[in-house]
């Protein structure tokens, strides 16, 4: 598995945001976002290659791991090390992209998909593969990066036409600035979490975090 970096910090999203938690960073995505706040992870040939075994024993006792990238499905090997994880006690945010297929991804209470629906800021929203939706459960999440009015309104129709059985999150771009945000959702009523980037309150815009 090639892997860009890897490190120990915070949760900054999503429903396990504040814990401790280890981030392994994969390399390569097969998508091209506007705002992507980690476009140094998309090429395939950047970071090193490491084993599972290596992984796990970066990982240790930490109780909480963040599978991220890049896109991580874009590794052969990443049902694999989800499988080694969970068989190690681990509790593993999954995030992904939205445009891969799930079903090769272990079935598993300790595994949380946190997928992406891409809005049209991002210039992917035609890149969606929606059988996931049928995938995903109570423990998963669906988010939406929001940009804009016309994201928002994008969002807000596609959660009314594609009723899901999971936990809704809505954060803006750049992950900071959600006060125009949080109150559309107030006056709209919508059943969504609006949530910051936590890491980026804490350390800034950086890797490593």
């Amino acid at each position: 598995m090639r892997v860009v970096e890897h490190f120990l910090s915070l949760q900054g999203e999503g429903l396990k945001i504040g814990r401790l938690t280890y981030f392994v960073r994969t390399a390569g995505c097969n998508l091209r976002c506007s705002w992507c706040d980690t476009a140094f992870s998309q090429a395939y040939d950047q970071g090193e290659e490491m084993s599972i075994p290596d992984i796990l024993a970066l990982i240790g006792d930490v109780e909480n791991v963040c599978l991220t990238g890049g896109e991580p499905l874009e590794q052969a090997d990443a049902p694999e090390l989800l499988s080694e994880l969970v068989k190690a006690g681990k509790t593993v945010v999954l995030e992904t992209n939205g445009s891969k297929d799930l079903s090769a991804v272990p079935k598993s209470g300790n595994i949380i998909i946190s997928m992406d629906i891409k809005c049209p800021s991002s210039g992917m929203q035609d890149r969606m593969f929606l059988p996931n939706l049928t995938l995903l459960s109570k423990k998963d999440q669906l988010k939406f990066v929001i940009a804009d009015r016309a994201d928002l309104d994008y969002a807000e129709r596609f959660i009314r036409e594609h009723p899901v059985d999971t936990n809704i999150i809505f954060s803006a771009v750049g992950g900071l600035d959600i006060r125009s945000l949080a109150e559309e959702v107030v006056s709209k009523k919508l059943d969504v979490m609006v949530l910051p980037q936590l890491h980026k309150i804490i350390w800034g815009n950086k890797q490593g975090v």
